[in-house]
């Protein structure tokens, strides 16, 4: 393999903070939550209410995830590719009171049946530590408790960016509600953010969205899976402020059934590179799963124009200016397709183009990724044959195993573990090495 030193990447903070013009471009930074001490707080009794099917062994969930945030920051080169959310948290309230009094404020006004009005003031009189401490676990010295967030290791759901704008989320359920308000104060009081508070779109009461839902799949194309986590009025909303303030032309709103297998989009539907897509089958082959409703910009500013597509298969072929190469999920067998699209099998994360991360569990998925001319490494491998050098994107298509045998009991793979918010081509282009 060729280990020439990569061009250094130009910083997100000399430009915008926000930067995807597309999937599957080279990474540049990328917001992750490490699961820490609110994941201890699961427990059998309390486990469905947090929406976990499991109980998981933190230690070695911990290691795993670090181990895939080692695989990014030696991918993308940059000593601050990977960001913790926990640490963007303490340091958003520890720039500002304004900034721990606009969290304690949106969090009693959003959960008002958890009562947290009655400690308002103690909370704003919190220090950095043991508000972010409160926010991630729902525990202090207060009478009154709240529950932990372990759902905010699937950093994806937080928000979503296109181009050079952020949507946030409006979480679906009571249990994700204080995640959205988390990634709401750090992009308005971060100092790192904060000055693109511009770029961020807020979407209004009464719809629901998450991240998982969205891709965009070019420069002027964006897909929403209209779910049982978002719905048809935030694809909606989205596709308004979309066109009004981007370059975006074309949004799609690909229907999945209503269920916990297929949440989101990205959990049946991931780009591997520009070109190649990992897709849990029946997205593309059953009656009544994936047709699209087509929205396009009307004339008139602040309307637009719809139209229904049977096959999304179809309709990307028409909109994108590149043939797809649509890559099974699980193989050819329907059984298999099933365990491992349970497994997130289609939920890769592109951190180049043509270099993934998935979980080793789904041997099937990764034996189709070889045949269409993927070297099979695991994290551990990579990370040791790049010790004394660097990773260069598009020599070649990797596929990086990743074990995630704890990671992967909670119910998302590494696209859901993951929140890019700046991506840019590679110099030599977007397609790998074979595309």
């Amino acid at each position: 393999m060729d280990t020439v030193q990569a061009s250094p990447t130009p910083s997100v903070e000399q430009s915008s903070a926000y930067s995807i013009p597309a999937e599957a471009h080279l990474l540049e930074q990328v917001i992750v939550h490490t699961p820490g001490s609110e994941m201890e707080l699961v427990s059998p009794a309390n486990r469905e209410d947090l929406l976990f099917d499991d109980i998981l062994f933190v230690g070695h969930a911990r290691q795993e995830h670090l181990l895939m945030c080692s695989v990014f920051e030696k991918i993308v080169g940059r000593p601050d590719a990977v960001l913790q959310i926990k640490d963007l948290l303490r340091e958003t309230f520890e720039a500002a009171e304004e900034a721990r009094h606009a969290f304690v404020e949106k969090l009693c006004r959003s959960l008002p049946e958890q009562n947290l009005g009655a400690v308002e003031d103690e909370l704003k009189r919190f220090s950095p530590e043991e508000l972010q401490q409160f926010a991630l676990t729902g525990q202090s010295d207060l009478a009154i408790q709240a529950q932990p967030v372990p759902n905010l290791m699937f950093t994806r759901d937080l928000a979503a960016v296109v181009h050079d704008h952020i949507i946030l989320s409006h979480a679906a359920t009571v249990a994700r509600t204080r995640e959205s308000i988390i990634i709401n104060v750090i992009l308005h009081h971060h100092p790192r953010f904060a000055p693109h508070s511009d770029k961020v779109i807020e979407l209004p009461p009464g719809v629901t969205f998450e991240g998982g839902d969205l891709l965009v799949a070019s420069p002027d194309t964006v897909l929403i899976g209209h779910s049982e986590r978002t719905s048809l009025g935030a694809i909606m909303a989205i596709a308004h402020e979309l066109f009004e303030r981007t370059s975006i032309e074309h949004v799609l709103a690909v229907d999945l059934p209503k269920r916990r297998a297929t949440m989101h989009l990205d959990t049946v539907f991931t780009f591997a590179s520009p070109g190649e897509v990992i897709v849990f089958p029946p997205l593309l082959e059953t009656h009544g799963f994936g047709y699209a409703m087509h929205f396009t910009a009307a004339d008139e500013t602040g309307r637009f124009v719809t139209d229904m597509r049977r096959n999304l298969r179809d309709v990307l072929d028409e909109l994108l200016d590149r043939d797809l190469t649509f890559i099974p999920c699980g193989g050819t067998e329907r059984l298999h397709q099933e365990r491992e699209q349970w497994t997130d099998g289609a939920n890769v994360f592109a951190a180049a183009p043509g270099a993934i991360l998935g979980y080793e569990r789904n041997s099937r998925t990764f034996e189709r990724l070889r045949e269409h001319g993927y070297r099979i490494v695991s994290a551990e491998s990579f990370l040791s044959y790049f010790e004394s050098g660097e990773f260069h994107p598009g020599r070649e298509k990797v596929a990086i195993q990743l074990g995630g045998t704890e990671l992967s009991r909670g119910r998302g793979g590494p696209r859901c573990m993951t929140l890019p918010v700046a991506r840019h081509a590679t110099p030599s282009g977007d397609a790998p090495a074979g595309e």
